[in-house]
């Protein structure tokens, strides 16, 4: 089934994740997506858990209201709340990271970060670049930074850690293989280079080189090896026009290599034409500025 997204579908998502401020929260039903990677979250808030012997993984937690769904979502598929035992986050933006102080209180879970991302999980938001006050979070402490290709293993399963950065300083992709009769699947919890409202490009002078590390995570997203592709928001993968509540599980459902290329297309042809504009606009603003200096008065 293919998952490419419409235009129209990515900028009602680039929106969605522009303006994370409130929300309440809508429940979607839990399921196993692929081995033993399951959906935890809302209906477009995505939570992904690793499920393993030795305890479990939990990836976004979402906002406040989303702890109680996530943690009905894990009792409903027959696992414990109180066995995750890692936290991990593709961006801290407080709709994928507000509720990570909480599950941390109540499970002892650790929290592990790519370095560059642990200070905006620290602060509760107060040093990213781009929102202000309405989107602080609940700061949550580190327990452990890794690194651009780092491992994070339990219980059997090991995820390698892809700093993906722009949307965030230190977004992360996860990549991790499931075999499954007899088939290895690639499967890449994507975080994907979606552009914010806002977001300056060109001369920023909180964050000097965005521009760069948007083109190095299009340039990384399409070599990594990818069967499986999952998302920070629901919409970003096309979970609901992949799975219907009640459908049997099959370990081919979400398989959609050719539907994450044609995403990350998409968004690369995003960028390039907002850096485009904003490098004209800069460049209309320092022809003006050439101008009125050379004019005599």
């Amino acid at each position: 089934m293919s998952g490419a997204v419409s235009c129209g579908a990515l900028v009602r998502a680039l929106v969605f994740v522009a303006f994370p401020l409130v929300a309440s929260a809508q429940p979607f039903p839990p399921h196993r997506i692929i081995g033993n990677v399951y959906y935890v979250g809302e209906a477009d808030l995505a939570s992904y858990l690793i499920v393993t012997p030795q305890g479990n993984i939990l990836i976004n937690t979402g906002f406040e209201s989303s702890v109680p769904v996530i943690r009905s979502s894990i009792q409903t598929l027959g696992f414990r709340f109180a066995d995750i035992k890692i936290l991990l986050v593709t961006h801290a933006h407080n709709d994928h990271a507000t509720g990570m102080a909480t599950v941390k209180r109540l499970t002892h879970a650790s929290m592990l970060a790519m370095e560059e991302e642990a200070p905006l999980l620290e602060s509760g938001g107060r040093t990213d670049y781009l929102f202000g006050s309405s989107a602080w979070f609940k700061p949550v402490k580190v327990d452990r930074t890794f690194k651009d290709g780092g491992k994070i293993e339990l219980g059997g399963t090991q995820l390698t850690a892809h700093l993906t950065p722009g949307h965030t300083k230190g977004s992360v992709s996860y990549s991790l293989e499931i075999v499954e009769n007899g088939r290895t699947y690639h499967v890449l919890i994507a975080n994907l280079g979606t552009i914010n409202p806002g977001t300056v490009l060109v001369n920023n002078s909180k964050y000097s080189h965005i521009a760069e590390d948007y083109a190095r995570t299009f340039r990384l997203q399409r070599e990594l090896a990818c069967d499986v592709f999952l998302a920070s928001h629901a919409s970003q993968y096309g979970l609901h026009s992949k799975y219907r509540p009640g459908m049997p599980y099959s370990p081919d459902r979400f398989v959609d290599p050719d539907g994450f290329g044609r995403v990350v297309d998409r968004l690369e042809a995003l960028y390039e034409r907002e850096l485009q504009q904003q490098r004209d606009e800069e460049q209309a603003v320092q022809d003006r500025k050439h101008f009125k200096d050379v004019t005599p008065q």
